[in-house]
């Protein structure tokens, strides 16, 4: 009966995690609620997955979500567009993440490794490619807010590492999801390139 019941979590949080990325493809700021519904049903599936960086993973997509909704829509009142302006990394703040994700990730795997026997849980069955692919994303996502066109790379990466990790668990609905992911990970990134490039040819 729990499978039956967390496999129906599964299903909405496959459909609307799709919608989600639907509207980040295409530059929508209604992928920030989408958001905030796709994590609520990820930190069950998650959970009982004994997935557990991958549900604090979602914890925090479910506050930037929130965060990412307010900083879009307070850019799409300054700049007065619907669609706001696709920045680029710098060499600063390229340095910056990869210092951040450094420090994540040591983190998160000793978290993973070291916490569970503590508080009398099952340990995590995959922690330093669990520790990977959640450091990558808490990047990638606050690079999402920000509005940042290398954050499609990252997600490239961390999707088809992730459909690996699912298939292993058993979490088919959820590996289906993330192969479309990769694929629609290479499509944002050219969609967002593309949209990058006009606004670059226009100020020449």
């Amino acid at each position: 009966m729990i499978e039956i019941q967390f496999s129906w979590v599964e299903w909405f949080g496959f459909v609307t995690a799709l919608v989600y990325l639907y509207f980040s493809i295409n530059q929508r700021i209604w992928l920030w609620p989408m958001g905030i519904l796709s994590s609520a049903f990820y930190i069950a599936v998650f959970f009982d997955a004994r997935l557990y960086a991958d549900m604090v993973l979602q914890v925090y997509y479910l506050v930037v979500s929130i965060l990412g909704w307010i900083m879009w829509r307070r850019r799409q009142v300054e700049e007065h567009a619907s669609k706001i302006l696709i920045n680029k990394l710098d060499k600063n703040m390229t340095l910056k993440l990869l210092l951040s994700f450094g420090v994540l990730y040591v983190v998160l795997a000793y978290v993973l490794i070291e916490v569970p026997p503590w508080v009398g849980i099952a340990s995590s069955d995959l922690p330093y490619w669990d520790a990977f692919t959640t450091a990558a994303s808490f990047v990638a996502t606050w690079m999402l807010a920000k509005k940042l066109i290398d954050q499609w790379l990252i997600w490239i990466v961390v999707d088809f590492v992730s459909m690996g990790m699912y298939i292993y668990k058993g979490l088919y609905v959820t590996a289906i999801l993330f192969f479309v992911y990769t694929i629609m990970a290479i499509w944002g990134y050219l969609s967002w390139w593309r949209d990058y490039k006009q606004y670059e040819h226009s100020l020449t």
